[in-house]
């Protein structure tokens, strides 16, 4: 019988976020993470500074108090071990400009989509499978499928 390989699930901010403030699509994302199964679970670098300006936004807008902020980004930030992270190295840099050019996208979301497809154009190459891209912006999950990716909206996973 061959050797089952891991899923591997690329999580932009808006989904990762997830993890560490309670709101819809929480509990799938939380359960996505567990290590009971075999996954590899992939991030963009980029994602660990946006995941920590909205925790700080939060916190800032009174939404999360002073001890929950930093229990939260302390629980993120001690979780990165378990992630996979995808550098933004030049290669990654230039994809996401010629994103922008194909798809409506913002910066760092060019960034996040690049960073998935450096991943997934890796994973194919080893004749792995591809990644699945999960996120919970309309757009950037649109660019992605139109960029050949399967995709995944914990938003819409109570």
């Amino acid at each position: 019988m061959p050797e089952q390989v891991a899923p591997t699930y690329f999580l932009d901010s808006s989904a990762i976020a997830k993890r560490y403030i309670e709101e819809t699509g929480t509990a799938w994302v939380e359960a996505l993470c567990i290590l009971d199964a075999p996954k590899v679970i992939a991030l963009a670098q980029i994602g660990v500074v946006e995941v920590a300006a909205a925790l700080a936004a939060r916190w800032r807008s009174n939404q999360l108090d002073s001890a929950e902020y930093e229990e939260a980004l302390d629980d993120f930030l001690s979780d990165l071990e378990q992630y996979q992270l995808v550098a933004a190295d030049p290669v990654v840099i230039d994809n996401a400009v010629q994103l922008t050019r194909r798809q409506k996208l913002r910066g760092c979301d060019a960034i996040q989509l690049a960073s998935a497809l450096s991943l997934h154009q890796a994973l194919l190459k080893d004749d792995l499978p591809g990644i699945t891209f999960v996120c919970a912006d309309d757009d950037l999950l649109t660019a992605a499928a139109a960029e050949g990716l399967a995709t995944e909206n914990p938003n819409l996973h109570s």
